[in-house]
Formats: C-alpha cells, structure tokens, sequence
C-alpha cells in the first residue's frame, strides 16, 4: 500500500502545486498537508485548501502556531519588513526550523496513512539563502526520520536543482501551466495569481516567468 502512496507539503504556491501535479502523475494515491503557523496571510490555507478540493485529495491542515512563538519573522510578524538579506544575513522571511519540523511532521503523518513517499517543493538553486533548503539537508534529514521512526521513507524534492523558469517548464510538462498561473498564492503580501509584482516572491516567479515564456517562444 505505502509503495505508491504519498503526502505532498503544500502551501498554495507555485512550487508546491507543481509538486502536487507531479505527484499525481507519479503515485496511486496523494494526499496533502498544510501548516498553519500563524502565518502573515491566513489566505494560504484558504487557497491550499481549495486547490486540494478542486484536485479531489485529501487536506490535512496541522497546527504549528508555536513555530511563530518561537521564531518572529517577517511571515508571522506584519510589524517586520519582507526584504532580502544583506551583508551575507538572511532575508526577513527565513524561519529558523521551518522545513524541519514540517518535514518532521509530514513524515510522521505519512507513517499514520500508510505513505513511504514525502515530497516538498524546496529548491537550491532559487532558495533565497535558506539553508534548510538544501539538497544536503533534505538527505539529512531522511536518514533520521527514517531512524527514527524504523522505516524507510522517502523525501523527494523535483525542483531541487531547478530555477524558477525551469519550474514553469516542469508545470508545462504536467499539463499545469495555467492552473499554476492562476490560482496559487506565491505572494508575501497575499495576493493570488501574478501577485503584487514587488514582493521578493513576486519578483522570483515573475522573472522565472518572463524568461521561460521568452525560452518557449524562441524554440
């Protein structure tokens, strides 16, 4: 049963629903999980919740508010700018432990369900300086989750080594482009689809965009 069952980390983002496309191709049964960390813009969960409705998988939404007690950053505190990072610190929105727990819990989830499978859309190559996105973390990581709990799960991360336009590519290829478009949330100040263009999120999947659309059109 676990063989080809899997739990997808889902936001309502561009890299996650891609994630979740890919999933579905890939595995017999999806399910997905989404945090609620007492995150900036409650309309993450809304949008997570209903791409998984309109996709006919399972949602599971888990509490993780204590991650904005302990850690005050710019995605659970409206009084602390979004910027990037400067001087070799990292950006405002980086929330120390965030993909370890998330991963951690997932993972636990997966074994209630019957899942081997966990995949999460973080990605080295566009990660913003987010250590806990690397490739050498996510190993990591599977070897003690895998330890720990006596099993043998998988984390997998397709976009790892993939930049923003060769996401859109990915989203492409799965027959997703325009769902993806329109209806995810990437935007820091929680505006759907093309977002408000300034946040550092806008600007990623905007740039990613142009340079994939400007790819395909020279092809």
């Amino acid at each position: 049963m676990g063989k080809n069952k899997a739990v997808v980390v889902f936001s309502g983002g561009q890299d996650s629903t891609t994630c979740l496309f890919w999933a579905l191709k890939k595995y017999d049964q999806v399910e997905v999980v989404t945090f609620d960390y007492n995150q900036r813009h409650k309309e993450e969960i809304e949008v997570a919740k209903e791409i998984a409705a309109d996709l006919n998988v399972r949602h599971h939404v888990l509490d993780m508010s204590l991650l904005s007690q302990l850690a005050p950053n710019a995605l659970t505190r409206d009084e602390i700018e979004v910027k990037d990072g400067e001087n070799g610190d990292l950006p405002s929105t980086f929330v120390p432990g965030r993909n370890l727990l998330f991963l951690s819990f997932a993972t636990i989830l997966a074994k209630q369900i019957g899942a081997k499978h966990i995949i999460t859309g973080v990605c080295e190559t566009d990660f913003s300086g987010y250590p806990d996105c690397r490739d050498v973390f996510v190993k990591s990581l599977n070897v003690t989750l895998n330890l720990s709990m006596d099993d043998q799960f998988v984390i997998h991360t397709p976009l790892m080594w993939l930049d923003k336009a060769e996401t859109w590519e990915l989203a492409d290829e799965l027959g997703a482009f325009n769902y993806v478009r329109e209806k995810t949330l990437t935007c820091y100040h929680g505006i759907r689809g093309e977002g408000c263009g300034e946040c550092p999120s806008c600007k990623l999947r905007k740039n990613g965009l142009d340079s994939y659309l400007q790819k395909k059109e020279n092809s």
